[in-house]
């Protein structure tokens, strides 16, 4: 533990697992005093708090639907009566539009109605309404308040039969930039993370026609020549939350593997 978070109070939302359960458990390595973990799998989310609270720090499990508006401002209104306030916070909750549909056809020309809502309210809305309701917390903070969005690189380059998932997440991405200035000196900064290896890939795998094709297709631009760790998203997005980043922000961080440094593939 380096101490660069030290008494922090900190929310992660789609913290039940992947990325989100990582980072939780990596914050509470590194100092923060308490975690309030946020899901919409409510066990899940009590696994991820087990995990927290075996790192030293306290730890608070939300059940909460980011569909729904409620349930993200009594989330926030969590981090004040449990723990006195909030430093930290990690938009990390997402879906893609395959979780919604089956087989081949979810293209711009074709992706029905609902799916393209239910991608955009969590992905974007959802991270708009926590912002809104977590910045007076964040503004009286004196600890380095920060906000961390989880973004994708398929906010920076097309990808196919993804749309909504893209534009959403190249909307956060835009978001992360507006939130830093019309919040500061509230910091502000986003993830754009490449494959990484979590249920959502997984899934995503798992809806294609053919997996192998899909993985090897996925894979095969990076640089680096496997996917990527929940961890190593994690403590990115830790530095970019802690004392050290203090002078970065409204600024997107690739984590890709190399995938968008060239115009490659690997054979």
């Amino acid at each position: 533990m380096d101490g660069s978070l030290e008494g922090r109070v900190a929310l992660v939302t789609g913290a039940g697992q992947g990325i989100g359960r990582a980072v939780a458990v990596e914050l509470a390595r590194q100092g923060a005093r308490a975690v309030v973990v946020a899901d919409l799998n409510a066990a899940a989310v009590g696994r991820t708090a087990e995990l927290v609270r075996a790192e030293g720090a306290k730890a608070e499990a939300v059940g909460c639907d980011l569909r729904v508006r409620a349930d993200i401002e009594g989330m926030v209104a969590r981090c004040a009566e449990r723990f006195g306030g909030l430093d930290v916070l990690v938009n990390n909750a997402g879906v893609i539009d395959t979780a919604f549909t089956t087989g081949q056809d979810h293209g711009v020309g074709s992706l029905p109605e609902e799916v393209w809502d239910a991608v955009y309210e969590v992905n974007l809305k959802a991270v708009w309404l926590t912002t809104r309701f977590a910045a007076p917390l964040l503004l009286r903070s004196t600890r380095g308040p920060a906000i961390v969005n989880n973004a994708s690189v398929s906010g920076l380059v097309g990808f196919p039969n993804c749309p909504a998932y893209g534009v959403t997440k190249a909307a956060v991405i835009h978001l992360t930039r507006v939130t830093a200035v019309d919040l500061a000196p509230v910091r502000c900064n986003c993830l754009c993370p490449g494959v990484i290896d979590t249920q959502l890939t997984q899934d995503h795998f798992a809806a294609a026609e053919d997996r192998g094709a899909t993985e090897r297709a996925l894979a095969a631009p990076q640089l680096v020549e496997r996917l990527g760790r929940p961890e190593e998203v994690a403590r990115l997005a830790c530095f970019l939350a802690s004392d050290s980043a203090a002078f970065i922000t409204g600024a997107a961080h690739v984590i890709d593997g190399g995938a968008l440094a060239w115009r490659g593939v690997r054979r």
